[in-house]
């Protein structure tokens, strides 16, 4: 649990710094087809045992990040402000439902405006992860935040979505498209 909390917290001062990034975030999209499309590239991670696909314009940032460990991966694009982190921690014995609950309680900590879109379970392929949406607020800026939780060879498994929130329903679709994407061998 306490790993868990370590690296939520470290996904949420990624998320803050995106947030406050001072970069204009109105610059011309380069395509909304593209944008849509989270086929764009396979990631695979835990020698194949965990694959996603992420949305063209996002690249791995894992090595520029100065605290990154062996077990953290982050894929952004160029602005920051849309990022994939993946964390695998050690194991617990806390069911997925709960680890969100405590993600939840340490968020809203952190932001008291916090608002929760969902916090669910879901199936994926045959695996039950747990899914915690949520829209987080800092300096006037909001972003869309999807976490989802689950097990792999008895680690924890983390992969927080991070995307501007300007338009809610298109951050949460291109987040979901991420989602739809998860397989856990």
């Amino acid at each position: 649990m306490r790993n868990l909390v370590k690296y939520a917290g470290i996904g949420l001062l990624v998320i803050g710094l995106a947030a406050c990034d001072n970069s204009d975030s109105k610059a011309p999209a380069q395509g909304a087809a593209a944008e849509s499309n989270a086929t764009g590239q396979p990631v695979s991670l835990l020698d194949g045992k965990l694959t996603f696909a992420l949305p063209a314009g996002m690249s791995d940032q894992s090595g520029k990040l100065g605290t990154q460990a062996n077990n953290m991966h982050v894929y952004s694009d160029a602005t920051g402000q849309k990022a994939v982190i993946v964390i695998m921690s050690g194991g617990t014995s806390e069911d997925l439902g709960t680890l969100a609950s405590s993600l939840e309680d340490q968020q809203r900590a952190r932001d008291p405006q916090l608002q929760v879109v969902t916090n669910k379970s879901i199936e994926l392929k045959g695996q039950t992860l747990q899914q915690l949406d949520t829209i987080i607020s800092a300096k006037g800026q909001t972003a869309y935040s999807s976490v989802v939780l689950g097990k792999v060879d008895n680690q924890l498994l983390t992969l927080q979505i991070t995307l501007p929130a300007d338009d809610q329903q298109k951050a949460q679709t291109a987040a979901e498209n991420i989602i739809n994407t998860i397989v856990i061998k």
